[in-house]
């Protein structure tokens, strides 16, 4: 049951590890605080209520994104905010510990 709604809530782990192999940028939608605790080498923090003010940030990446939080339901939303901002080439990986 846990893994069925693991995989609903956040992208296909297959998919994931390809795009990062192929040099993703990970963005970690956590707190400062809980980034500050722990990330993915290489993710960048920008939290989930400062990614309106990161947008031509986040453009200027030119590679696949993979988004992250503590739990999948950040990064969720961080995923269909951007897509509705017409950013594509975005990925959900749930939790951190999922691009690690």
């Amino acid at each position: 049951m846990f893994g069925l709604l693991k995989k609903l809530f956040s992208g296909n782990s297959e998919e994931i590890k390809k795009v990062l192999e192929a040099g993703a940028q990970i963005i970690d939608v956590r707190t400062p605080g809980e980034f500050a605790g722990g990330h993915a080498k290489g993710a960048v923090n920008i939290p989930l209520d400062a990614l309106g003010n990161n947008i031509k940030k986040i453009q200027g990446y030119k590679k696949p994104i993979v988004l992250c939080c503590a739990s999948g339901m950040r990064s969720a939303r961080a995923k269909s905010f951007l897509a509705g901002k017409g950013i594509q080439n975005l990925y959900d990986a749930g939790s951190w510990s999922n691009v690690r």
